[in-house]
């Protein structure tokens, strides 16, 4: 695994998302009740950022069409989205969300 620096564990604050890049890869950061997750920002059904999308409950609301993800496993939840997200391994090495994406 190769980790990478993504944001400050304060950048995030818990119940919401953050928009990020790596290496060009859009990345969308969720915290939920101080436990972090990563996908991939752009919704598989069509051109939107997950992260201008509705957080709840672990889920994310494209706020294109309001296809819904589920942030812990990309899993497509509700049409019209079909095709889960890519997730990313995320790690926190003292105030700093560290992400694999490899």
């Amino acid at each position: 695994m190769t980790w990478k620096p993504l944001a400050s564990v304060a950048d995030v604050p818990s119940g919401n998302v953050k928009a990020c890049r790596i290496d060009n890869i859009p990345i969308a950061l969720y915290n939920l009740d101080g436990e972090f997750f990563a996908t991939h920002d752009i919704c598989t059904h069509a051109h939107a950022c997950l992260s201008d999308g509705y957080l709840e409950d672990g889920k994310i609301e494209c706020p294109m069409h309001q296809g819904v993800f589920d942030v812990r496993t990309g899993k497509a939840l509700s049409g019209p989205v079909d095709v889960d997200i890519q997730t990313f391994a995320v790690r926190i090495d003292g105030d700093e969300v560290q992400v694999d994406v490899e």
